[in-house]
This record gives C-alpha cells, structure tokens and sequence, in this order.
C-alpha cells in the first residue's frame, strides 16, 4: 500500500532524509522511530504529500503521489501530533465536514459508530473550546478514519489520552490493520511500538539504520542480542554513547 523509492528530501544544503527506501503493504502496523530530528515528521509529511521530494518516488495504494496528489490523498489519513481543528464547528460538524470533502455519500452511517468507538459519544455537539486534550485527539483521529483510507501516518497518536483512551486507541489501530490498512506509526513511545507494530524502521540523521521484525534486526547484528527495544534503540541510534552499530 505504501511504497517508498530513494526518498530524499534538501532543505538547501541540508539533507533532512536521504534516499530512504521500504514498503509498507496492506495490514501492517510499520513502527517508525529514531532520535529527535532524525527526519520522521519529515518522512511522515512527505507521505502524506503535504512535502514534496526533492528526489525518490512514494506511492499510495499504488497512485504516484507526485503525479496524482489528489487520488492519493483521497486513500490515505495523516493524523498529526497536534490536532488541527475548526474552533466553530462541533465534534458532529467536523466528521459532516470532512464527510463532504472526501465525497463520503453515506456519513450517517459511519458517524455514530465512529464517534462511539473513540468515546466522543457524549461530546458530539461540543466545540473544541470544550474538548480536553485527549478528546481533541480523539477528534482528529476520527475525522482522518471516517473515509476508511487504506493508508493511515499516526505522528505520535496517543499524546494527551488517559490510560483508557490509550487502550481503545491501540485496539483502533489493530482493529484498521486487520481491514487491511497500512499504518505507519512514529512514536517516542518505544513500548508502544514494540506492542502494535509488524516491524519497525529506525532511522538516524535522515538515512535507514535498521527494518526488519525485532527478530530480523537482531539476526542481521548479533551484538544486540538480549537487549531491550530501549538499548537496541540507543545503539543504533548511537544514543549509548558508542558510535552506531553498522
């Protein structure tokens, strides 16, 4: 469903990712973390097709998002660490907005199980105004899952949620995968990936360190075997204090 070729993107002459490449097909949960500034909100905004490569191709559900930006995004949902929400409109107005502009011809239907799902039954006719941190989230995530992309990017999704909304948003993410969805997740939250995702990419300075299963990374470096997420994390990111592991 996602499928990324030499990926590199300049700020003049800053490399932010440079020819990053993997493939995230239908039903897998994709763990995407590095150290801060290593280039994952970078990657996550490229495909969504909110940046443009300065070189590489990405396609999603197999439409170039250069090429055809508006077909590709109408299949996939960013969901961002900050939500983005209209202050005026209310939790319902928001799903009936977004319904419209992704052509959704049957909103009712899905509205009501939606706002149930992520516990925003009780908030549907508040403003955002009225929305603790957690329900703003909760909000964003909904108006990105009404349309059922086949492509979800999750940038830190369980930022401002109590420990119940941080397990049904795990039990969401698991439920899309299973329907088939491909779901990049980035996170700082190493528990968190080691949990929900099928394999995991890290990545350093904007270029690949490791991709694979955990099992994967460890068989291709034998000197992380018996660490933790957390330790194999530092060492590949040189984090640990030693340069990292090639």
């Amino acid at each position: 469903m996602i499928d990324v070729e030499q990926y590199t993107k300049m700020y003049g002459d800053m490399v932010a990712v440079n020819a990053l490449s993997f493939s995230v097909p239908s039903g897998e949960v994709l763990g995407l973390v590095g150290p801060n500034g290593a280039g994952k909100t970078t990657t996550l905004r490229a495909l969504a097709g909110i940046l443009q490569p300065t070189s590489g191709h990405i396609r999603i559900a197999g439409i170039d998002l250069k090429n055809e930006p508006v077909k590709a995004k109408s299949r996939l949902a960013f969901i961002p660490d900050e939500p983005q929400l209209f202050d005026y409109l209310t939790v319902t107005e928001h799903l009936q907005f977004v319904a419209r502009l992704y052509g959704v011809t049957d909103a009712g239907p899905r509205i009501a199980p939606l706002l149930e799902e992520l516990e925003l039954t009780p908030k549907a006719d508040a403003l955002p105004s009225e929305l603790s941190r957690g329900m703003k989230q909760k909000l964003a995530i909904a108006c990105g899952l009404l349309h059922d992309p086949s492509v979800v990017l999750l940038d830190e999704p369980l930022t401002g949620l109590d420990p119940v909304g941080i397990r049904r948003m795990k039990e969401t993410i698991l439920a899309r995968a299973r329907d088939g969805a491909a779901i990049v997740l980035s996170s700082h939250l190493l528990h968190l990936v080691e949990e929900l995702c099928t394999r995991i990419l890290v990545i350093r300075r904007g270029e690949a360190v490791a991709i694979g299963t955990i099992a994967d990374i460890v068989a291709s470096r034998p000197e992380l075997h018996g660490r933790t997420l957390e330790e194999m994390f530092l060492a590949l990111t040189g984090d640990d204090g030693r340069a990292p592991t090639a």
